[in-house]
């Protein structure tokens, strides 16, 4: 496998900052891609033929509704939120659709399930589904729900540490998996190479190595691990933390985020109309579902707890509230897979160098890894129902931690 010459990836990176086009601009419609390394991606592909211009199947008309398994990348919280609600709420039923949705975990790795057939469609973030199409996965997204990259890279505020460049030398925790690859590309972008000039730590799936000092940066997503620090109390004060306490290395800001959740079907079954119908449907309703849960987070947040979460009350809430910042605005229509940052992905996917020094994908993954086909058939389908699909006017919520969540 090739590796991506330092100084191309550099100044790639600082076209995108320079330009100020990352996944973390409030409009999220557009980022650098004037780089000649990554030619644009066209806004639809050739991948997935045309849906039906009408994908309604009114519930008094559904006789028999289609059978869907949707595979998750975790388990059940508030990043699914708006999977959760389509069910609950009955926007999978309005589309004649019966959903069952599977938890995922750490030996779980969605894209596989859905390309050997175990899942109809998989949520997965792109960068890692991209390595796997160039495996041999044949995937495509049919809708990018979230715009803005939520993993931060999470210190104490006495370390020393606000740069990538700060972490050279230091016990940097990750989780590996593939959830690692914007911390080493934001390494790389700084001239480091993540296998020799920092110390790799398997990090667990929480907070207790950075609280205990054992490691001195970890890795954290904005609507979990980091609501974890601040859900916990400090020795010295009887206190909870406050954000003062640690310093954080948002990637969005580094220029080296990546696309995240979308969804994902089967390239191979995309050929077939009744499938091709089928993923209209469940797209609709699954967007329809984000689009309730940014107008009611706080119900949202209890149908999440009432489909079994164990995490507290203030946690969940908060986590809904930060995933809903990841997905609005969405100015080009939400689920609507912006060219640019498409682009942006797949170029620093092109130079991130792991921990073997080998990139996270070695060619350009082509026009058909992704259609805007769908996304843009179910913004006008629920624009039609009087939704507002850019949440131009969205406002988050203040949302108070507790001790633990609770």
């Amino acid at each position: 496998m090739k590796t991506a010459p330092r100084g191309r990836f550099a100044a790639i990176v600082g076209v995108v900052a320079v330009a100020g086009m990352t996944l973390a601009a409030c409009g999220g419609g557009s980022s650098s891609g004037e780089s000649s390394s990554a030619a644009p991606a066209p806004e639809t592909s050739s991948a997935a033929p045309a849906p039906a211009e009408s994908s309604e199947a009114p519930a008094d008309e559904c006789t028999e509704p289609m059978a869907v398994n949707l595979q998750l990348q975790w388990f059940v919280q508030a990043q699914f939120g708006g999977y959760y609600a389509a069910k609950d709420k009955g926007f999978y039923a309005e589309q004649c659709l019966d959903v069952t949705i599977l938890e995922g975990g750490v030996d779980i790795v969605p894209q596989t399930q859905l390309a050997q057939g175990a899942a109809d469609y998989a949520i997965a973030w792109v960068p890692k589904a991209l390595a796997s199409r160039e495996q041999g996965a044949g995937i495509v997204d049919v809708a990018q729900v979230f715009q803005r990259s939520g993993t931060l890279q999470v210190s104490w505020a006495d370390s020393g540490i606000s740069t990538p460049a700060d972490l050279k030398g230091k016990k940097v925790g990750n989780w590996g998996f593939g959830n690692e690859y914007e911390l080493f590309a934001g390494l790389t972008a700084a001239g480091l190479k993540p296998g020799k000039d920092v110390e790799l730590v398997q990090q667990q799936f929480d907070m207790q190595a950075l609280l205990n000092r054992e490691i001195d940066a970890a890795q954290a997503m904005t609507y979990n691990e980091y609501a974890q620090v601040l859900e916990a109390v400090n020795p010295d004060t009887g206190e909870l933390y406050q954000p003062e306490d640690f310093t954080v290395i948002n990637w969005n800001d580094v220029g080296t985020a990546m696309y995240q959740d979308a969804i994902w079907a089967s390239e191979e079954r995309l050929s077939d109309p009744a499938y091709q119908d089928m993923t209209q449907r469940f797209v609709t309703a699954s967007l329809k579902g984000w689009i309730y849960c940014r107008d009611n987070a706080e119900e949202c947040a209890q149908i999440i707890t009432a489909n079994g979460s164990k995490l507290g009350a203030s946690h969940q809430l908060w986590m809904m509230n930060e995933v809903n910042k990841l997905i609005w605005p969405s100015p080009a229509g939400v689920g609507i897979i912006v060219p640019e940052l498409w682009v942006q992905t797949v170029t620093v996917a092109l130079n991130t160098l792991n921990a073997d020094e080998v990139t996270i994908i070695t060619a350009e993954p082509g026009e058909a890894a992704y259609t805007n086909q769908y996304a843009e058939a179910a913004n006008a389908a629920l624009a039609t129902e009087g939704l507002n699909t850019t949440g131009d006017a969205f406002a988050p919520l203040s949302v108070e931690l507790k001790e633990g969540g609770a």
